[in-house]
């Protein structure tokens, strides 16, 4: 077992702190990025083997308001820009029929909140870290150490490793949040079924038509869909249905059953128009179940000196276009605190005054609003709905 040994009297300054982030997504990276950019040392812990050992998902929209603004102190936002699909703005609200009910569609110069594909943004900010920031094949076990610091980081391979500040960026499930706070992420009783298409213009033109260029959504009250375009060509269509946790072994199937599910989904979806069904029985490969978990509205905690946390695992909401920008900002807000503090501690204490207020505000707006996706929009407000500036 190694053990790193230099345990501080007090709070140390930053520029001397041992500081150390848990997870390597992008309220991790984008930590990491703006720490170094202001000369202070980090060290990023992930379980996956390497940064190229799965799927990163979906598409993101980055907004100006938060994600981008996050870029900017990270000096990554003309990057951004330059990788981003403006056109991924488009956004359209079909009924059950098929029929476009309300659609926005981007200005030239609008941008407002463009898409990226999360691997591209993980590969934007892997690259701009200092070689060997990242330690990959490190899964958290716990955090130990006493209260006032050093903490100690006890990884599943038996080592451990001595820290002046963990930052818990680790997501929904966070193995750090358990030092700050006993809450534990609940169902929220919507679930997404993710399908996959490649090649979309050559493979499947007429879906392609109907998404456009970004993205669409349907609803009926008891289901819904949303379809995303993705880089590349491919597509992602999220089923959203209210189901148990364990629908898939309850219902006699298995996750690597593809017809089985695509029966079931066939059978909730009967009275869905031919076109929309095809997002359920066109889709390139298997389906991934993503049941939809939440934090209680809202989560705080007591400060405690050397630990801390951001994204998902400080405010895990419904997935509703918040997550990823809040987890950006707060990233940058974290490291902007330890750049500008004298000591840790006094930089935790600013960025949570500021962090848990907002996230909690937030959190309440959203809390149960994950069955919002399944909700028929109200014809006066459909423009709203297809607009994301709204």
């Amino acid at each position: 077992m190694t053990s790193l040994t230099n345990s501080p009297t007090k709070s140390p300054r930053p520029a001397d702190a041992r500081i150390s982030v848990i997870g390597a997504g992008p309220g991790g990276l984008t930590c990491a990025r703006v720490l170094q950019r202001h000369g202070i040392a980090v060290t990023v812990y992930d379980r996956d083997p390497d940064a190229a050992s799965r799927d990163q998902g979906g598409s993101l929209d980055l907004h100006e308001d938060d994600g981008q603004l996050a870029l900017r102190e990270a000096g990554l936002l003309d990057d951004f820009f330059a990788l981003a699909r403006f056109e991924g703005q488009e956004m359209r609200q079909l009924d059950t029929a098929g029929r476009v009910l309300a659609h926005h569609l981007p200005s030239e110069d609008e941008k407002a909140c463009p898409e990226i594909d999360r691997g591209q943004l993980r590969e934007l900010l892997l690259g701009s870290l200092a070689p060997g920031t990242v330690q990959w094949g490190r899964t958290l076990a716990s955090v130990g150490g006493p209260a006032d610091g050093p903490r100690t980081l006890t990884f599943t391979d038996g080592t451990t490793v001595e820290t002046d500040l963990v930052i818990g960026a680790d997501g929904a499930f966070s193995r750090v949040r358990a030092a700050l706070s006993p809450a534990t992420p609940h169902y929220t009783g919507v679930g997404f079924l993710e399908a996959w298409f490649d090649d979309m213009e050559h493979a499947h033109p007429e879906l392609s038509a109907l998404v456009g260029r970004g993205s669409a959504h349907a609803a009926d009250g008891d289901r819904g869909l949303f379809a995303q375009r993705n880089g590349k060509g491919h597509m992602r269509v999220y089923l959203i249905r209210r189901a148990p946790v364990d629908w898939i072994p309850a219902g006699g199937l298995r996750p690597e059953d593809t017809e089985g599910i695509r029966a079931r989904l066939l059978g909730e979806y009967a009275d869905w128009s031919p076109e929309l069904l095809r997002m359920i029985t066109d889709n390139d490969g298997p389906y991934v179940d993503r049941p939809i978990f939440a934090l209680p509205a809202p989560h705080t905690w007591e400060h405690a000196p050397g630990v801390t946390l951001l994204g998902d695992a400080a405010h895990l909401m419904p997935p509703l276009g918040v997550g990823v920008n809040l987890a950006m900002l707060d990233a940058a807000e974290l490291a902007l605190a330890l750049a500008r503090a004298t000591t840790v501690d006094d930089a935790v204490r600013d960025y949570e005054k500021t962090m848990l207020p907002r996230s909690s505000e937030t959190a309440r707006m959203l809390d149960g609003a994950a069955g919002s996706l399944l909700e028929v929009p109200d014809p006066e407000n459909l423009a709203r709905a297809a607009d994301p500036h709204a």
